[in-house]
């Protein structure tokens, strides 16, 4: 069992013929009680310094697993978001694509409708033409065959 500081004060001698002066055996246990209750009490102060470091070192390495998991939950979501936005531009494109082909194709089709209209009155226009030449050709046949006066009434 260790001794305390009190069992030092405390401690009695057995006296003896030619012993110790016993005023200086005491001064001197007083002395060394009190050294080793200032021992004992900076060994006390540094048993609660050494427990709170261990407390404040384990708040820290919780943190520090908290702040790693929460580094990986970040990497991760930005992950999820750079592929979610990649895909979402894929899908854009694809929808600007499809709608860039309707586009064309309707455009095509019309073309195609202005073509078919434009050669239907490129025919009108001949059927005109031609009946216009056809009319113009019978009023010059009309005109050339129109009796005239110095010819003669009635001779042909």
């Amino acid at each position: 069992m260790p001794i305390t500081p009190v069992d030092v004060h405390n401690k009695e001698f057995r006296r003896s013929l030619w012993g110790f002066n016993e005023d200086e055996v005491d001064e001197f246990l007083d002395e060394l009680g009190a050294d080793y209750e200032a021992v004992i009490r900076e060994r006390d102060a540094l048993r609660e310094q050494v427990e709170s470091l261990r407390q404040q070192l384990m708040q820290y390495k919780e943190l520090e697993d908290n702040l790693q998991r929460a580094l990986v939950v970040a990497q991760s979501t930005a992950e999820e978001v750079r592929q979610s936005a990649r895909k979402e531009s894929e899908l854009t494109i694809q929808e600007a694509q499809a709608r860039a082909q309707r586009i064309l194709e309707e455009a095509q089709a019309k073309i195609r409708a202005l073509e078919n209209d434009q050669r239907e009155l490129e025919r009108e226009i001949n059927v005109y033409r031609a009946r216009v030449r056809s009319l113009l050709q019978s009023t010059m046949d009309l005109i050339d065959n129109f009796p005239s006066r110095e010819r003669g009434a009635g001779t042909e």
